[in-house]
C-alpha cells in the first residue's frame, strides 16, 4: 500500500487514527475509576461491577472500530500517507499495550503474559521496519488471527463478566491465553520469513 503524495495530511483516515490514540488515556482513566479501593478487602473480580468498567470496554471497542474504518477509508479514497502508515500501527500497539498493562496492574492478567505479548509486538514491529530495506513483509493470515484474538480476549476481559458468572471471566482469560499462543507462533513465523528473505537477498547479491 503505497503512500499518495497528493493526499492531505489532515484527512479523515488520519483523524480517526489520532482519535484512536486519544481514546487510550480515556480507557485507562475509566479502568482506574473502577479499580478496587485501597483497604476495601475486595478482590479485583469482586469489584468488577461498576459503570466505569462498562465504559472502558466501550471505549476499547470504539477504538478498535476506528482501526477498521480508517484503513478502509485510506484505501478506498486513496488517502494513504506516510504519516498514516507510521501512526496506524503505533496507535494499535498503544491501545493493546495499555489494555494489557492495565489488566495486569488490576491483578486480572498475569504480568508474564503482558510482557511476552508486548515484547513480541515491539520486536516484530522493529523487525518489519528493518526489513523494509530488503522487502516489505506483509501481515500474514496468522497475524490477522492474532489481532482478532487479542481484540476479542481484551474486550471480554475488560467487561465485568465476573459480576455475572465466574466461568465467563475464566473463559475470557482462556481466550487471552489462546491469543498469547498465536502471538508467539506468528512472531516466530515472522522471524523465519525474515531469515529466508535475507538469505535470498545475499544469494542474489
Amino acid at each position: 500500500m503505497n503512500a499518495n503524495p497528493q493526499a492531505p495530511l489532515l484527512n479523515i483516515a488520519n483523524v480517526l487514527t489520532m482519535l484512536r490514540i486519544a481514546l487510550v488515556p480515556v480507557m485507562v482513566v475509566f479502568l482506574l475509576l473502577d479499580a478496587v479501593p485501597a483497604g476495601s478487602g475486595l478482590s479485583p473480580w469482586e469489584a468488577q461491577h461498576g459503570g466505569w468498567r462498562w465504559a472502558a470496554a466501550g471505549v476499547f471497542t470504539a477504538a478498535m472500530v476506528t482501526d477498521k474504518i480508517d484503513g478502509d477509508l485510506a484505501r478506498s479514497r486513496n488517502l494513504v500517507t506516510d504519516f498514516g502508515k507510521i501512526a496506524d500501527p503505533i496507535a494499535d500497539k498503544f491501545l493493546v499495550g495499555a489494555a494489557l498493562v492495565m489488566l495486569s496492574v488490576l491483578g486480572e492478567l498475569w504480568w508474564w503474559v503482558t510482557i511476552v505479548i508486548l515484547v513480541r509486538e515491539l520486536g516484530i514491529t522493529v523487525l518489519r521496519m528493518w526489513m523494509i530495506r530488503t522487502q516489505v513483509m506483509p501481515a500474514s493470515r496468522g497475524g490477522k488471527w492474532k489481532t482478532a484474538l487479542q481484540a476479542a480476549g481484551l474486550f471480554l476481559m475488560l467487561l465485568p463478566l465476573a459480576a455475572f458468572a465466574e466461568w465467563l471471566a475464566t473463559a475470557a482469560l482462556w481466550i487471552m491465553i489462546v491469543a498469547l499462543v498465536v502471538t508467539v507462533i506468528t512472531g516466530l513465523d515472522y522471524i523465519v520469513q525474515a531469515m529466508r528473505i535475507r538469505r535470498a537477498a545475499r544469494g542474489n547479491a
